[in-house]
């Protein structure tokens, strides 16, 4: 996996194999597959200084984590911590 940034303040949709996408933020950072960075398309997206490729990504794994640590979500809301009664909605 490689990382790819986005060098523009522009969203830019970046085309990957088997007709998928990579919608990728200003600025923002994403992963694509070793064999996606060989393409036409990638290759000129990179020559014309539109995107990067950073640096060799991995996928998290959950050995590499310490055990007993608590995983929590990186999208959407956070975890309510409180306990209610259970007519309290």
């Amino acid at each position: 996996m490689k990382n790819v940034l986005n060098k523009t303040r522009s969203p830019l949709k970046i085309p990957l194999p088997h007709g998928k996408f990579l919608h990728l933020g200003p600025m923002k950072t994403g992963q694509i597959s070793d064999g996606a960075a060989d393409l036409p398309a990638m290759k000129k997206l990179i020559k014309d200084g539109q995107i990067e490729i950073v640096g060799e990504g991995t996928h998290p794994s959950s050995a590499s984590a310490a055990p007993g640590a608590v995983h929590e979500s990186t999208h959407g809301h956070a975890q309510q911590k409180d306990i209610r009664p259970k007519g309290n909605r």
